[in-house]
């Protein structure tokens, strides 16, 4: 879980950024080579593993890409509480618990156009898995300040942008 405070487009000007819980750093590996391509930026990230932060950092290191991403041990919830904002992307793939915490908690950071894709969301049916089911009606709220899809992407996946300062 996590945020990036960084457009991963090509022509913006890079800022500070982060993502959150990922094994072994693989979508850290492709948004921190995005970072490198447009001229630089910040990831962080956070893992709850020692080994697979410690993985992360190994292969971010290995790649060349290790300074562009602060890979901290521990909860979401709290790591990543003190990332500065304004936070461009924020990548939601983790415990499906968490993602309505996660993102309430960066929320003030977000600015309009901010993107928050939420992925291995079950797209199968019209009612939403349990652990989900606040996280799917909260940004599929307007008066909440995101506009929604889903995309059948894999597991599934939320692509949400933030329609609101």
């Amino acid at each position: 879980m996590g945020a990036i405070s960084r457009p991963a487009r090509v022509g913006d000007h890079p800022r500070p950024g982060g993502t959150g819980r990922r094994p072994f750093g693989v979508s850290a590996l492709h948004i921190a080579a995005a970072l490198r391509d447009n001229g630089g930026g910040r990831l962080i990230t956070a893992e709850i593993q020692p080994n697979k932060a410690e993985a992360a950092r190994a292969n971010l290191d290995s790649a060349g890409l290790g300074d562009l991403v602060d890979v901290r041990l521990g909860d979401a919830l709290e790591t990543l509480r003190d990332v500065e904002g304004p936070i461009d992307l924020v990548l939601l793939d983790g415990w499906p618990n968490v993602c309505l915490p996660l993102l309430r908690v960066l929320e003030p950071k977000l600015r309009k156009g901010s993107v928050v894709p939420a992925d291995d969301l079950p797209n199968g049916g019209p009612v939403p898995p349990e652990p989900l089911r606040d996280f799917y009606a909260y940004v599929r709220d307007p008066h909440n300040g995101y506009s929604t899809v889903s995309l059948p992407l894999g597991d599934g996946v939320d692509f949400c942008v933030r329609t609101i300062d």
